[in-house]
C-alpha cells in the first residue's frame, strides 16, 4: 500500500514538473486549462518551497524538481520504514523460543547495523554540506566519532579525502561476519 501510494505522490510530481517544463519551452500556454489545473493543484506544496528555495539563495523556478527529488526521497524512507518494521515483528516472531545466546546475537547485530546505518547517512550529510555541528548530525557523530575518529588520526593525510568513515564500515562488517559465523 505504501509503495503504490509513493508511486502515486511520484507521477503527481513528475506531471508537475514536466507541465512546468512544457510552459517555460512554450508547448503550453500558461493560461490553458491544463497548466493552471496543475499549478491550482500543486500550489500549496510549490509555494513554500518556492519561498525556502529563495531565502537559501536558489531559484525558486527549480521548485518542481526539488519536489520530484523529495517525494522520491520520502517515498524511499516510507517503503524501507514499512519493510523494516515487517521485519522486525517477523524477526521478533521468529524469535520467542529462542534462548539467551540468540538473543544476545540479535542485539549485537543490531548494534553492528546502526553503527554501519550511522557511518552511512555521516557520508551522505557530510556531502550535502551537513557537518558535524548540525544539529539534526550531532546524534549521528555522537554514535561514530568513537570509531571513526581513532581511525582518522591514524591515516596518513590524504587531501581532501577522508577514508575513515569507509575503514570504520569494513572492520564493522568484518565484525559483524567473525561474530555471526558459527565455530565449527
Amino acid at each position: 500500500m505504501v509503495r503504490i501510494l509513493a508511486l502515486l505522490a511520484f507521477g503527481g510530481a513528475l506531471l508537475v514538473l514536466a507541465t512546468d517544463w512544457a510552459v517555460r519551452r512554450r508547448h503550453l500556454r500558461p493560461s490553458g486549462w491544463w497548466p493552471s489545473l496543475v499549478e491550482r493543484w500543486s500550489r500549496p506544496v510549490l509555494k513554500p518551497m518556492q519561498r525556502r528555495l529563495m531565502r537559501a539563495g536558489a531559484n525558486p523556478v527549480d521548485a518542481p524538481l526539488w519536489l520530484l527529488g523529495a517525494v522520491a526521497v520520502a517515498g524511499l524512507l516510507a517503503t524501507g520504514l514499512v519493510r523494516w518494521i515487517s521485519a522486525s515483528g517477523s524477526l521478533l516472531h521468529a524469535m520467542r523460543g529462542a534462548g539467551p545466546g540468540a538473543w544476545m546475537m540479535l542485539i549485537i547485530n543490531t548494534a553492528i547495523s546502526l553503527l554501519m546505518m550511522a557511518i552511512l547517512i555521516r557520508v551522505i550529510a557530510s556531502w550535502m554540506g551537513a557537518g558535524r555541528y548540525n544539529k539534526l548530525m550531532r546524534p549521528v557523530y555522537f554514535l561514530t566519532d568513537w570509531l571513526v575518529e581513532p581511525i582518522a588520526r591514524r591515516l596518513p593525510p590524504m587531501g581532501r579525502i577522508d577514508l575513515s568513515p569507509l575503514i570504520a564500515y569494513v572492520l564493522l562488517l568484518l565484525l559483524r561476519s567473525l561474530i555471526t559465523t558459527p565455530i565449527r
